[in-house]
């Protein structure tokens, strides 16, 4: 490791939005030590882009920003500087092509994250002329900064300390705790008088609440013969983290517990925020979302004769599997035997949510750095020369390409500021 006073960089976390940190520092000059807790850089990168590795979204920047909900002001000028088309832009000065989905999403020409991360890891330890080669240094877990100020690192030969001129800490949430992002760096930073807002679950899955008497959660019948089962085509009806009701059609997948999917990520921080205040939250399923109302009241006032209603219901509405299965958890026998009241519970089906899965299942988290404890370059103010970056930072953001392009342009921002900072110091 470097030795005392060496006027060297440090980035903790090898993710995405610390190498980005690190592309900018070594951009400016300025030697770079990357250190991360896994045996090589970008682990949850690489197994975020299995089954394709979505960059970013095509949203009008605008859109793209009110994705953010709360935090779209803090996010507003790292997004300006970094965005949508500026990612696309960098993928390419990798060799990297993309493309858009038809869902507006943006991907690699291959859908791989491999050939990305390989070559944007030879282009940060190759340098070139003014660009010193980034350092790499694996199996160091950051354990917080030691009397004097530097950072400490336990690795497999024992503990480390390591003075920095600048440092960028990119830790990630606290919901991949295999691949390192484990949140304990939530009390270190605390410690440090570095305020930090609690680590939640977002873009994850819900327990349902009771569905019956004697029940927790759904019945064993639906566990057994349902779960992992997609619902699809399904709209869902729900409040949004604004408090706003609004309406979306997709597809989720019923688990043993409850529910979880694309469909339910979208409205995940809404539900979990009703849950918070309310200790439950009902989403509304619309299971015929392509059929009208008259249309579904029609068939289920068509007569059955001998045919059972599930029967029924798949003949003359293309009802089956999960969709079905639901109808029969939640609705009483009067209900199902009530052609009108049946035909409104098709269309709007409420399922009452109990809880969110925990953190350490969720695609992302909530919570972090507060905002008010960074200045404009994301330098704690009561810890100069610490910068902080990613998914650490308190925001957070639906699936789509919209947590990525905002790790990276963060990673780009708090590595401007520590760039500034290594160059005062230099200059001083």
């Amino acid at each position: 490791m470097s030795g005392p006073g060496a006027a060297r960089a440090v980035v903790v976390g090898a993710g995405p939005a610390g190498l980005m940190a690190a592309e900018v520092l070594q951009e400016r000059g300025v030697a770079v030590d990357v250190y991360d807790a896994m045996p090589s850089a970008g682990r949850k990168f690489l197994l975020a882009g299995i089954g394709g590795l979505n960059l970013t979204h095509s949203d009008p920047p605008e859109t793209f920003l009110a994705r953010y909900a709360g935090r779209a002001p803090q996010l507003a000028a790292p997004l300006a500087h970094f965005g949508a088309q500026a990612v696309r832009d960098w993928a390419q000065g990798l060799g990297i092509a993309t493309f858009v989905g038809t869902s507006g999403r943006v991907f690699p020409t291959d859908l791989k994250a491999a050939p990305l991360l390989r070559a944007w890891l030879h282009r940060l330890r190759t340098g070139a002329p003014g660009r010193p080669p980034v350092q790499f240094h694996t199996r160091h877990r950051w354990l917080g900064w030691d009397d004097a100020g530097a950072l400490r690192f336990a690795h497999p030969d024992g503990e480390a300390t390591l003075p920095a001129t600048a440092t960028v800490l990119a830790l990630g949430g606290a919901s991949w705790p295999r691949l390192g992002s484990d949140g304990a760096w939530a009390p270190l930073l605390a410690a440090r008088g570095i305020a930090v807002a609690p680590l939640r679950p977002a873009n994850c899955g819900f327990d349902v609440a009771p569905t019956g008497p004697g029940r927790d959660g759904w019945s064993e019948h639906l566990r057994e013969r349902h779960a992992g089962e997609p619902v699809k085509p399904v709209a869902v009806t729900a409040r949004d983290a604004q408090g706003v009701e609004r309406r979306q059609q997709g597809e989720f997948v019923l688990t043993r517990t409850g529910v979880e999917g694309s469909l339910v990520y979208a409205f995940s921080a809404g539900l979990r925020d009703a849950i918070e205040s309310h200790g439950r939250a009902t989403m509304t399923l619309d299971l015929l979302p392509q059929h009208t109302a008259e249309q579904v009241l029609a068939a289920t006032r068509h007569p059955r004769g001998a045919r059972s209603l599930s029967s029924h219901l798949k003949s003359r509405l293309g009802l089956h599997g999960a969709r079905t299965a639901l109808l029969h958890e939640l609705l009483s026998s009067e209900i199902l035997h009530d052609p009108q009241a049946l035909a409104r519970a098709i269309k709007a089906l409420p399922l009452e949510l109990a809880r969110p899965r925990p953190v350490d299942e969720a695609i992302s988290t909530a919570g972090g750095v507060r905002f008010d404890a960074l200045d404009a370059a994301l330098m704690a103010t009561a810890a100069p020369g610490v910068f902080v970056a990613g998914e650490m930072l308190d925001w957070e953001a639906p699936t789509g390409g919209y947590l990525l392009t905002a790790c990276l342009a963060t990673g780009r921002a708090a590595g401007l500021g520590a760039a500034d900072w290594s160059a005062n110091l230099s200059r001083d």
